[in-house]
């Protein structure tokens, strides 16, 4: 009875500090899992904070592209009319090379006239151009954040 006693206090002990061993790696791990909640909490309104950002961001982009869209409409009419004036000037050259010789110096001022809005009309298209890239850049990066934007979406619906 005694030897039994002695094997069942052992057995006991045993299983105690088995108990103590695992009550110790569930405090561990109780306390890691909280970390890790933490964690997550914090990379949540991390990722919140960069949704919110990226949204602003968009809603400037957006506005950027709608002001730099209407720009190159009134530079398109613009260029309009200065290739009406452009032809307006060159039949009005031609008319004055045909008329009188005498009239050398309208025909000189016709021509520098001329040179301007070429000169101009030039300068507006390459303007249009470059007004052009720039909303089809802006659009594209629109489009690269919406994108962001339903990533993030998806990851927060899968988690």
């Amino acid at each position: 009875l005694k030897e039994e006693n002695a094997v069942l206090r052992s057995k006991i002990k045993k299983l105690q500090i088995l108990s103590e061993t695992q009550a110790e790696k569930m405090r561990k791990l109780e306390k890691k899992l909280e970390e890790n909640k933490i964690k997550e909490e914090k990379e949540a309104q991390d990722l919140e904070a960069m949704v919110q950002h990226v949204e602003q961001n968009l809603q400037l982009m957006t506005k950027r592209a709608a002001k730099a869209e209407s720009s190159a409409a009134k530079l398109r009419q613009e260029n309009a009319q200065l290739q009406a004036e452009l032809r307006n000037s060159r039949l009005e050259t031609e008319a004055l090379r045909a008329s009188q010789a005498g009239l050398a110096a309208a025909k000189q001022n016709a021509e520098v006239a001329l040179q301007h809005l070429l000169q101009v009309t030039t300068s507006s298209q390459a303007s249009i151009r470059q007004l052009l890239s720039g909303a089809e850049s802006l659009q594209l990066v629109a489009d690269l954040l919406k994108s962001i934007d339903r990533i993030s979406e998806v990851s927060e619906d899968g988690q």
